[in-house]
């Protein structure tokens, strides 16, 4: 749709957040609080801190979360039935540890008010690091230096580290620093500001507020540098403790004070400082959880998690935090020479996932990490189908981390499909401890596709990794239930003539405002490939391991003639298409529906879900998200370049982007097809989604899976590379403006790295085994002195003009019917006549 690729070539407002290719860097204080806290958060996968400002104010949303730290609460639905979701899922805001306030000649420092000589605050993605840097003039005019620093660490998932470093430029005076514990979530500080996540139920993608206490105190103690406070979560029984040390340095004597309460822990530090004398305040935190386990275990590694820190200090965490970054860009960044904002935004994005993922152990990918309540700290299908495909190809361990999660949901998946009346196992829609937490099953519970997408992961892990052991032991299991529940939710459907194809309905696809319907493309294609996915694991564990079969056989209860039927449903399953215009179907009716106008409707209705009902949008040829055409990307083996083209021309159009998962995957397909300005369009419509908050909710914390999907765009899209059984091939488009891409690749633990130019594409071992990839057909041998094929273009080029309005306005369905377009009326508008009757008239009026 020309609204998404409507978007500036740099919509970063350069002025406030200037250009830095590695450094995400804020100029001077204010501007959009509840954005800058969402973009300068620091996170770990485990815990994430909200990029506030550390005297604690002003702020939109505070907001400390531990990865899967949540509170239950039963959903109270006006009409109930069989099978909704009984219990929400929220994750909560921790009590806070980032808050350490300055006080000068007892005038507290305040961003919003101060008198600022100087300031930048900034995070390099290679350093990993907040850090900001400003000389305030006090209300009395004297100079004051203040640095300060917060970090997450990577390598101690529980651990972070605060600094302030408070200097006298001239002058002298009193100086006060107090560091603090606040419980928010069930309090409101002495300005006013609450412990509750950014809330509006009338938006579906905000969070839940609670009007019960929710964080129960157990216990709070202190000792001259230490402070524990300890919790129990209300109604879902989660443990949490907290533990922070205190370190000071100064010329001057110091006077210290710690103190613990329930909800707050303090120390407080005062000293009388001359001009050039300065007081720094190192502060460690430790944070863990657990799903039941008491606080007086949790207060003990807390201790333990501190008692390191004592013993090591602070440079080598720091140290380690480099080097694991270090790493990280080794595996992962993209480079995009001569092109400084995109550079930058790549690297943010990449760094976004590696705060998302990297020590998420045990738990999923929540749709916003650990950057904000957006979502209410929710797992989708986001993870596995636009961040675990970046984590395959770069960190192979964090993608085995994020499938193993899923596997341990396999229980509850398995009920959830009984309480669905299905056999096999069915994954939630959205979900923490891995009950259904979607309320709204329309389109929630009936993107039954999240089955597949899940199963698809786990097909990818393992021809790429090469890890058959997690395959054996983890990845069969979910294959097989995954496809227990395709062969049994579907149906065969025999004509007179005797042809007999399988069925699928009563599903809602990844598109949200098309949905419970018959035959949704992307869910058959999909189920497809998981039924042939899942056949073909167990034949490969009988040859690789019989015992293992046989006793997978016995704990599924598995008998091999269910490989026949899977592969038989896969065979015969129904993907409608219309030949008059050469498309197949997002689903069986989906040609009955009148198109929606989309270039006439206001751009101030847009997102359509917060300005119409859903019945109102159901009634029309309207996406919300890429669906037909995301199949194409993720099975385009399957379908030719002619449908492909057909698909995204028709499709295209009526599509609004109302999702931030859309304007990728259209990115890439455009690129593919040749539509290549419309593909570096959607791809600057997702790679700005946050950094331009083009969808004016960044506030609620990053989109995790847009970016993932810019990775997806640069290395799929423009760098043209698929992937079919393990074997990579590659059909680049680079961009006209684009001098050069390149980025590497880990294959079967042989890391190598690609780099397009507009006249060849080359490739480069740089650590493991040689390997074979193909290049439009053409074999190269991937080997530490390089492979290179030249280029003849960068494909195919198509006019975006098509793009601009649907296919087949005024052409006769069918049933002899006129496909028209328009935009549903406001009922507040008078009527038009004459009321036409005629058919000519009513053509002439569409």
């Amino acid at each position: 749709m020309t609204r998404l690729r409507s978007v500036p070539e740099d919509p970063v407002d350069r002025a406030h957040l200037p250009l830095d290719e590695w450094r995400l860097v804020e100029s001077r204080p204010g501007a959009d609080l509840g954005l800058l806290e969402t973009l300068f958060a620091t996170a770990n996968g485990f815990m994430g801190m909200r990029g506030t400002p550390e005297e604690g104010r002003d702020v939109k949303a505070h907001g400390t979360f531990l990865n899967g730290f949540h509170e239950t609460w039963r959903i109270n639905h006006a009409e109930s039935a069989y099978g909704l979701a009984k219990v929400g899922q929220t994750m909560i805001s921790v009590p806070d540890c980032s808050t350490i306030k300055l006080y000068v000649d007892d005038e507290p420092l305040l961003l919003s008010i101060a008198d600022m000589v100087e300031y930048e605050r900034w995070i390099d993605f290679r350093e990993g690091v907040l850090r900001r840097d400003l000389i305030w003039r006090t209300p009395a005019g004297k100079h004051v230096r203040v640095r300060s620093s917060r970090m997450v660490s990577f390598e101690q998932r529980h651990l972070a580290l605060m600094e302030m470093e408070v200097t006298m430029l001239d002058g002298s005076a009193p100086v006060a620093i107090s560091s603090q514990i606040v419980n928010r979530q069930d309090s409101v500080d002495e300005f006013g500001n609450s412990a509750g996540p950014i809330t509006d139920k009338h938006d579906p993608r905000q969070t839940t507020a609670f009007t019960h206490r929710v964080l129960e105190p157990q216990q709070d103690w202190h000792s001259e540098k230490r402070m524990l406070l300890g919790y129990r979560v209300a109604n879902s029984g989660m443990t949490l403790a907290i533990g922070a040390d205190h370190e000071v340095e100064s010329e001057a004597e110091v006077e210290r004070l710690l103190d613990t309460m329930p909800d707050l822990g303090r120390a407080v530090f005062h000293a009388n400082l001359d001009e050039g004398q300065s007081i720094t305040v190192r502060k460690a935190v430790a944070y863990h959880s657990s799903r039941s386990v008491p606080h007086r275990e949790l207060f003990d590694r807390c201790r333990r998690t501190l008692d390191r820190i004592r013993t090591e200090g602070f440079a080598p965490q720091y140290a380690d935090q480099r080097a694991y970054l270090e790493d990280f860009w080794r595996r992962s960044d993209v480079q995009l020479p001569g092109r400084p904002a995109e550079q930058q935004a790549t690297r943010w994005c990449l760094y976004q996932l590696a705060q998302a993922s990297a020590r998420s152990d045990g738990w999923g990918i929540p749709a916003k990490g650990v950057t904000g309540s957006g979502y209410e700290g929710h797992y989708f299908w986001d993870t596995e189908i636009y961040v675990v495909p970046f984590l395959i190809f770069t960190s192979p361990t964090w993608a085995r981390n994020a499938l193993r999660f899923r596997s341990n949901l396999l229980p509850k998946a398995r009920e959830r499909a009984r309480e669905l009346n299905q056999r096999g196992a069915m994954f939630p829609w959205r979900t923490i401890n891995g009950d259904e937490a979607s309320a709204y099953y329309a389109a929630g519970t009936a993107q039954y596709h999240i089955n597949a997408d899940v199963a698809y992961a786990f097909s990818m892990y393992t021809d790429i990794t090469g890890d058959l052991d997690f395959q054996h032991r983890d990845g069969v299991r979910v294959l097989v239930e995954t496809a227990r529940m395709w062969s049994d939710l579907g149906f065969w459907r025999v004509t007179a003539e005797g042809d007999a194809s399988f069925h699928i309905h009563g599903v809602t696809g990844p598109d949200e405002y098309t949905t419970v319907v018959n035959n949704n493309m992307f869910t058959n294609v999909m189920a497809r490939y998981n039924l042939r996915r899942a056949a073909r694991a167990v034949r490969e564990l009988r040859e690789a391991d019989p015992a293992g079969l046989e006793a997978l056989v016995s704990e599924l209860e598995l008998d091999m003639l269910e490989l026949e039927q899977w592969e038989a449903c896969a065979d015969g399953m129904f993907i409608a298409k219309d030949e008059a215009l050469g498309i197949h179907l997002q689903e069986d009716r989906f040609l009955e529906r009148e198109v929606w106008d989309l270039p006439s409707t206001p751009e101030e209705f847009f997102p359509l879900l917060l300005h119409y009902h859903p019945l109102v949008i159901y009634r029309f040829q309207v996406l919300k998200q890429a669906d037909v055409v995301l199949a194409l990307f993720l099975r385009g083996a399957e379908f030719t370049a002619e449908e492909k083209r057909a698909d995204f021309e028709y499709y295209d159009p009526i599509t609004t982007g109302d999702s931030s998962l859309s304007a990728v995957v259209q990115s890439i397909m455009a690129a593919e097809v040749g539509h290549q300005k419309a593909a570096l369009d959607y791809f600057r419509a997702g790679l700005f989604v946050d950094l331009g908050d083009l969808h004016g909710n960044t506030s609620d914390g990053v989109h995790i899976a847009s970016a993932g999907g810019v990775w997806n765009a640069l290395v799929h899209g423009f760098g043209g590379m698929r992937q079919e059984k393990g074997a990579l091939s590659f059909d680049p488009r680079l961009p006209e403006s684009w001098p050069e891409l390149s980025f590497p690749l880990t294959v079967r633990e042989s890391r190598f790295r690609v780099r397009i130019t507009r006249e060849e594409i080359s490739f480069v071992l740089e650590e493991g085994e040689e390997l074979e990839v193909t290049v439009r057909g053409e074999s190269a041998r991937v080997t530490r002195d390089g492979a290179t094929v030249a280029l003849a273009d960068q494909g195919p080029i198509l006019d975006d003009a098509v793009l601009a309005s649907p296919r087949g306005l005024g052409d006769e369905r069918a049933d002899g019917s006129i496909v028209t377009s328009f935009v549903p009326k406001d009922p507040d508008d008078p009527w038009e006549y004459p009321v036409h009757t005629d058919p000519d008239d009513i053509i002439e009026s569409v």
